[in-house]
């Protein structure tokens, strides 16, 4: 007998408008200490993709999302995520940060880490309800990983921890999902299972920006590639993009980037 909740109907506003942009980033600039991670970095992106981004490293991947998401100060620039500023849209962003990024020794079981991706629809000191905790579990069944709800993080895999941070995703109900590097350090089993889930989040109209490192599998995974070296190199349908050119363009071209560059932040400041 199957015990498990079904996934419920997400909660999150109907269909959105033709014009309703998920992504809109405009002169993005990252410096530190006047040295330039991101610079004048433009995008515009449709609903309903799922994005890669690929760039050697250093190029300012992680950064880029960290900046869209407000985590890291900006130099100049903006962004705007369903035609509005960051902080009005919070509720209909998804994000999973590096592994690395995250304390795992901290006590906490599974499915609590699950039910934090419940907090941004509650209301200020509401405790979880049983529509959240059957939310959070429904989450989890779909990750396979329901079975391990009250163990403690701490003990799990790296594969299986990562399955739980996409449950915790799953669990925001969002429409604008920011994914870190999610297939790094994982199984094949587990890699194979997060892309059938970044598929079928797509398939619901979900919006997707990955960060991605394997080149063999990005022309496989992604419908829209963004190719990143401190600068946006391309953007655009993965046909389209993934190609010898544009590709040593962003994985050999980095001193020259950094070059040109780092003499225009000089001659700004």
């Amino acid at each position: 007998m199957n015990n498990t909740v079904p996934l419920p109907t997400p909660h999150t506003p109907g269909p959105a408008p033709t014009d309703d942009i998920p992504l809109e980033v405009h002169d993005l600039t990252v410096a530190y200490q006047k040295k330039p991670v991101l610079w004048g970095i433009d995008l515009v992106v449709p609903a309903g993709k799922l994005i890669g981004i690929i760039g050697p490293n250093g190029a300012g991947k992680s950064t880029l999302i960290k900046a869209i998401l407000g985590q890291v100060p900006v130099s100049a620039g903006w962004v705007k995520v369903f035609g509005e500023p960051l902080k009005k849209n919070l509720r209909r962003i998804g994000y999973v940060p590096q592994r690395e990024s995250v304390d795992w020794d901290f006590p906490v079981n599974v499915l609590d880490v699950v039910i934090m991706g419940r907090y941004g629809r509650l209301g200020l000191f509401q405790r979880p309800r049983r529509e959240d905790v059957d939310i959070a579990r429904a989450c989890l069944d779909q990750v396979k990983m329901l079975p391990f709800a009250n163990r403690q993080i701490s003990n799990l895999s790296g594969g299986q921890q990562q399955r739980v941070f996409l449950a915790r995703a799953l669990a925001q109900e969002a429409d604008l999902y920011f994914m870190d590097e999610p297939f790094a350090g994982v199984d094949a089993a587990t890699e194979s299972a997060i892309i059938g889930l970044l598929q079928e989040l797509k398939s619901r109209g979900k919006t997707l920006m990955v960060v991605h490192h394997d080149l063999s599998t990005a022309k496989e995974y992604f419908d829209m590639l963004l190719l990143l070296n401190m600068r946006v190199v391309s953007f655009g349908p993965t046909e389209q993009v993934f190609n010898n050119e544009l590709l040593q363009k962003t994985y050999g071209g980095r001193l020259t980037i950094l070059t040109d560059v780092a003499e225009a932040v000089k001659q700004q400041s």
